[in-house]
């Protein structure tokens, strides 16, 4: 206010004759002088190296070595499992388990290193150690073409190292909290082997850690592969005709693991140019694979009381009332008490016996490792990895990406682009009450 009178916004200032050093009255109300943060921003590049890991929310990329996107990829997809990298932090660098070779001990400690370059730093690592005790364990990976290194197939990369650390992995090796890479990855089929013109019949078992996604004409769907991959034909001698005869093998899972592999069987060797050929046929695969129908009968019952929690657990999550029962044991129903207090007895000594976590033939796509190109030893690998708030993250080599769930279903084939070439699932496992 001046002279009594309020200024406005379009007030005049030459007519209301203000003097030097003359007090003008302010109305309003005097709030408080905003103070200075105590913490200045601080920018994420700014944060010390573990910190910035956090904030980027995934781990590092590796830098291409020379044609090494086949190494890259497969690190990357297996660095996703939590399991396998407690197993390698408790490898002991100086006691090996017997009949366990040099290299193979060399290896498995370059592995334990390079995933814990991968998770401590916010750059590109070089994983040049484990590259150089990879190819001294296994020659073919340094196979060269005009003094320059060659692509490799990551299958093998996959398969070799996947196989190197179910020798050094065990028990001996590691601490027992640690679960062993044949719990972790490994596959107990059973087979039937016919032969319809001798009648012989044999049963045979073995273990594997990847089932195979057989490709045809006739295969749209993953499951389909696997189905085909489940049943093939085997030329062998037959004690029965006295020569070679055709035999059928199918097979059915008795044992799953916590961690499926698929593969994808897109190469084979095509006589006429002698070299690997790419199948580039689409071939569909779910963020959700049930392989019931692919187990024994033995596997089926002992997957359906776990199977059956696992459907009132999700049922409950949407508010609706568990279907029926799913303590998996037969209860012996008595008329005296005694009997009833045994028969309880028995199933809590039964259940306490038995696994907190059970498995229960549902996996979650997990990771995918990518193929793009038309032939195995060219073209370029990529590897795709869930993280733990369910994003995606694009490993292509030392550029990591975040990407859709979305853009994962896009893998599955019909073109140039990438294509799945493996395929990693998580079990999905129903915990039993305690």
């Amino acid at each position: 206010m001046v002279k009594g009178g309020i200024l406005k916004d379009d007030a005049d200032w030459s007519t209301l004759g203000v003097k030097d050093g003359q007090k003008l009255m302010m109305i309003g109300t005097a709030d408080e002088i905003v103070k200075a943060p105590e913490k200045g921003p601080v920018f994420v590049e700014d944060l010390p190296e573990e910190e910035q890991v956090i904030a980027l929310g995934h781990s590092a990329g590796l830098y291409n070595l020379g044609n090494t996107c086949y190494m890259n990829s497969t690190l990357q997809c297996l660095h996703s499992v939590p399991e396998l990298k407690s197993a390698l932090l408790s490898y002991s660098d100086t006691v090996r388990g017997n009949g366990i070779d040099q290299a193979s001990h060399n290896l498995t400690v370059a592995t334990r290193n390079t995933f814990g370059d991968l998770d401590q730093s916010v750059r590109p690592v070089a994983p040049l150690q484990f590259l150089q005790t990879l190819r001294k364990k296994y020659p073919q990976f340094a196979q060269q073409h005009n003094n320059v290194y060659m692509q490799q197939d990551a299958e093998e990369c996959w398969t070799q190292l996947v196989y190197t650390l179910s020798q050094t992995l065990t028990s001996d090796s590691s601490e027992s909290a640690a679960l062993p890479m044949k719990q972790l990855f490994g596959i107990d089929l059973v087979s039937r082997v016919h032969c319809a013109e001798s009648g012989e019949e044999s049963m045979e078992t073995e273990s594997v850690y990847s089932l195979k996604c057989h490709i045809s004409q006739d295969v749209n769907h993953l499951h389909e592969g696997i189905k085909h991959g489940l049943k093939t034909e085997l030329e062998k001698a037959s004690p029965t005709l006295g020569r070679t005869a055709v035999y059928t093998r199918e097979s059915r899972i008795n044992e799953l693991p916590r961690y499926l592999t698929v593969q994808f069987v897109r190469f084979f060797w095509k006589r006429e140019s002698n070299q690997k050929a790419k199948i580039l046929r689409k071939v569909d695969y779910p963020l959700e694979l049930d392989v019931y129908e692919f187990c024994s009968d033995e596997l089926k019952q002992k997957l359906q009381a776990p199977r059956q929690m696992l459907r009132d657990a999700e049922n409950a999550k949407f508010g609706l009332k568990a279907q029926g029962k799913a303590s998996g044991f037969k209860e012996n129903e008595g008329s005296s008490s005694s009997a009833g207090e045994s028969s309880s007895m028995d199933i809590d000594k039964a259940e306490s016996s038995l696994p907190k976590k059970q498995l229960t033939g549902v996996y979650d796509l997990v990771a995918v490792l990518t193929h793009k190109g038309r032939s195995a030893d060219s073209g370029h690998y990529v590897g795709w990895v869930k993280q733990d708030d369910g994003k995606w993250i694009e490993f292509d080599d030392d550029n990591p990406n975040i990407r859709k769930e979305e853009d994962i279903l896009k893998l599955s084939g019909g073109g140039d682009w990438h294509m799945a070439y493996i395929c990693l699932y998580k079990a999905r496992m129903a915990e039993l009450k305690s």
